[in-house]
């Protein structure tokens, strides 16, 4: 078992995401990756809609400092495939989405379905399993709303499930809400976050920051670099 890499806590915002956590429907504690805000440039100005932590499985740093090791910050931003190795890698993530603004559950899944569904059928890989896996994540969502503050929890596990939950502080339950075992919808829900066109760039800096001083052996280092500011 690998030991916890020494991280700290990320600060986006008024929203603290802790250096540790414990997931809904997990036995493992994951550190925290990286964490920023979701935002849009709105008539010239940038709103920003929500605060997004990624917390790893602790032997995430070794599986990618394999390939990774010795790559700097930047260089690890640029690269699409590092983010893509994070995504597929055979290690625990968690995902806790937290609200700066007010967004409805149908709001938020019917986005993220929109955007997962297009991305499979330009590939070619949008079969009958994936639409149903689509179907029970819209319904899982459909009657929650998400007051500022509130968040919701991706567990996805290293076999393909993803487990979601809900909590209307920054708090983490033990259980999640529902589990759908789409190993091909858990890895767009990360992707559509960190991947070639992720909607928070800040949250990549700072998975790209943090990993790259884990990767040399600096984690008093990353847990300096990898804020956001």
């Amino acid at each position: 078992m690998s030991p916890s890499p020494s991280v700290t806590d990320i600060q986006v915002e008024n929203v603290n995401f802790p250096p540790t956590v414990k997931p809904p429907g997990s036995t493992k504690t994951l550190f925290l990756g990286g964490a920023g805000e979701r935002g849009l440039e709105i008539q010239g100005k940038f709103i920003k809609f929500t605060t997004i932590g990624v917390y790893l499985e602790d032997n995430a740093v070794e599986c990618l400092a394999v390939k990774w090791k010795g790559k700097n910050a930047a260089e690890l931003t640029e690269s699409v495939e590092f983010f893509r190795d994070i995504v597929t890698g055979a290690f625990e993530k968690f995902v806790r989405v937290t609200m700066i603004l007010p967004l409805t559950g149908q709001q938020y899944s019917e986005k993220v379905a929109e955007n997962c569904v297009a991305i499979w059928k330009s590939l070619g890989i949008y079969t009958d399993a994936e639409e149903k896996a689509i179907e029970k994540f819209i319904e899982v969502f459909k009657d929650e709303n998400f007051p500022p503050g509130s968040s919701i929890l991706f567990t996805l596990s290293a076999q393909g499930s993803l487990t979601i939950g809900f909590s209307k502080d920054s708090s983490v339950p033990e259980a999640g809400t529902a589990v759908i075992e789409n190993k091909l919808l858990a890895n767009s829900v990360l992707e559509s976050i960190i991947g070639k066109n992720g909607v928070s760039p800040v949250a990549k800096q700072s998975l790209a920051s943090r990993l790259s001083a884990l990767f040399n052996g600096c984690g008093e280092k990353a847990a300096d670099n990898g804020k956001a500011e």
